[in-house]
C-alpha cells in the first residue's frame, strides 16, 4: 500500500498544499446562470487568480461548457492529472463520488464549508489522497495569500 494521505487543518499545511496546486477540478460546480452562489463564485475566483479550473457539474446535463471550459461528467473522464478536487456536494452525497475520486486519484480533495464526512475522508486518506474538510477554498486562499 502507498503512503497515507494527510488530513490538512493547519495554515502551514494549507499553504504548502496550495503552493503545489495548479489544476483544480470543481465537483458540483454550478453554471454562470447561478451567479452569486458559492459553487460558481469560488471557481470564478480560482480562475481569476491563475488556477486551471476543470468543471465537473453534477446537474445541468445540457451544459457543455462552464467558465469557457468544457465540462466533464465524471472525474475519471478528465484527461491528465488533477492536483485538487474542490467539492460542492452535500455531505450525504459524498459517498456516491468515492469510486470516481479513487479512480482519478487527485493529490488532494477539498470539501467546502459545511461539508464533512469522516468516513469518506478516511477512505481518501487511506488511498494516499490529502483531505481538507469544512473550509472555503476561496476564503483560505485569500487569507493565506494576504499573509
Amino acid at each position: 500500500m502507498g503512503t497515507r494521505g494527510q488530513l490538512i487543518t493547519q495554515d502551514p499545511d494549507l499553504r504548502a498544499l496550495l503552493s503545489r496546486v495548479r489544476r483544480i477540478a470543481v465537483l458540483g460546480i454550478k453554471t454562470e446562470a447561478q451567479r452569486g452562489q458559492p459553487a460558481i463564485e469560488v471557481p470564478r475566483y480560482l480562475e481569476r487568480v491563475g488556477f486551471d479550473v476543470v468543471p465537473v457539474p453534477v446537474y445541468y446535463p445540457e451544459v457543455e461548457s462552464i467558465l469557457r471550459r468544457p465540462v466533464f461528467r465524471r472525474l475519471a473522464d478528465v484527461p491528465g492529472e488533477i492536483d485538487l478536487v474542490n467539492v460542492f456536494r452535500k455531505s450525504k452525497d459524498l459517498a456516491a463520488h468515492l469510486d470516481d475520486l479513487l479512480a482519478k486519484r487527485p493529490s488532494a480533495v477539498w470539501l467546502q464549508s459545511g461539508i464533512r464526512d469522516d468516513a469518506f475522508a478516511e477512505a481518501l486518506l487511506a488511498a494516499g489522497i490529502d483531505v481538507v474538510q469544512d473550509r472555503c477554498l476561496m476564503v483560505d486562499h485569500r487569507r493565506l495569500a494576504a499573509g
